[in-house]
Parts: structure tokens; sequence; C-alpha cells
């Protein structure tokens, strides 16, 4: 977790570094995830016992538009993550909000597949959605990705993801926003030594808790 004056400065040191996302058409792009948890609430259950293994399912568009569409599955296994994907349509999406899973048995992509059990043997459902602005750079060499996560936001007043008005509430401190360093192979010094410890409160920051969490979702 960083704040605004963090990221400033961190912004000036990597733009001679690195190069922007070009996915990012005005350097940044909304990300929104519509995430999925089971009956027992197991994804949230673990992630704050800290599960060594554990996998979160969700379905994730960008810029409010149905275009490009995933269905993702999250692995975390120790300090390793691992994401795997598969293309959905936007009548797929409407089938899965509306309780209709059985496509996905058919589903060519086994991700798909593999979600249809999921949701069959464990009661899976939309719990929340998870709103924030994306500001990107990467690295080619090690694979590198830095992000800058603001304007987080949560709704689990109705799962309506291609709705740009979906109704929304804040979920970070005011001047506060997310900073993720991902990396595939190593993380390079000259990046390493970009990031500033003392701007920094590390944590293992989740999203998807924290958007739960101002949604009060969880069942006692």
């Amino acid at each position: 977790m960083i704040n605004y004056k963090d990221r400033d400065i961190l912004v000036k040191r990597l733009e001679g570094l690195i190069r922007r996302d070009t996915h990012a058409e005005k350097g940044y792009y909304k990300v929104r995830s519509l995430y999925f948890d089971d009956y027992w609430n197991g994804a949230y259950e673990e992630k704050l016992m800290g599960v060594s293994g554990r996998n979160k399912y969700r379905i994730r568009i960008y810029n409010d538009s149905d275009s490009v569409i995933h269905l993702e599955r999250k692995t975390k296994t120790g300090s390793y993550i691992y994401k795997k994907s598969a293309p959905l349509t936007r009548k797929d999406v409407e089938k899965i909000l509306d309780g209709d899973y059985s496509f996905l048995l058919y589903h060519p992509q086994p991700l798909c597949q593999e979600f249809y059990v999921q949701c069959i043997s464990r009661v899976m459902r939309p719990r929340v959605v998870v709103d924030y602005e994306r500001e990107p750079f990467v690295f080619e060499a090690g694979d590198v990705r830095i992000t800058f996560d603001s304007d987080v936001r949560a709704s689990s007043l109705n799962f309506s993801i291609f709705d740009p008005a979906l109704p929304t509430s804040s979920v970070l401190e005011p001047g506060k926003l997310v900073l993720e360093v991902k990396f595939t192979e190593f993380l390079p010094n000259l990046i390493r030594e970009a990031l500033p410890a003392e701007a920094a409160e590390l944590s293992a920051v989740s999203k998807y808790v924290l958007c739960c969490e101002k949604t009060d979702y969880i069942y006692s």
C-alpha cells in the first residue's frame, strides 16, 4: 500500500527504465472482476488463514466493455501465483448470472469445464464485484509487470458487470493505492533498486478480501 506522493516519485524513476503498457491507451484502464466463492466462503477464509495452496475464480472485463471477457482461475502455491484464463462471450456471462451453468460442461475450454464442476459440487456463486483503475508498466527482462491500482471499489448489490453505472463503494482509505510488482523469472536489480523501501507498507494486499469486507457479505 502506498500513497500518491510515493506513486509520483516511483513513476518518475520507472519512466527512465521501463515502458508503459501499450494496452493502456490513456496511461491506464479500468479493470472489473466478478469474484465467485463457494457455500463455505472458502476463498475468503483460506486467504485469511494463509492457506498455502488455494484458488480463486473470477470473470474479468476491461473498460466496461464486452469485447474481451475472461474466466480466470488464480492459483497461489506458497509464494508463487499462477493464472489460467479462458475466453467467454457476453451470452456466456449472462447465462452464468442467471444460474445456468450447464453449458460450461460442454465448453471446449478445460477451465470452463473445471468451473462447472466447482459451481455444482461446491455451490460456487457470485460474491463481489471489484473495480479499480490500473496504471501498468512492463519490462521484458524477467517478464516484469508493475501496476498502480487506484480508486478500488466494491459492489455486491447486483452483479451487472457490463453496467458502467453499477453502484460501488470506495474501499481504500483516502490517499492510498495499491502497488503490485509481478515477475515471472527474476526481478532485475535496476528495477529492485528503483522501488523505494520507505514508500511501502509491505503486505499481502488482497483487493478481493478488502471488497468482501467493505460490502459485508460474509454469512454468519
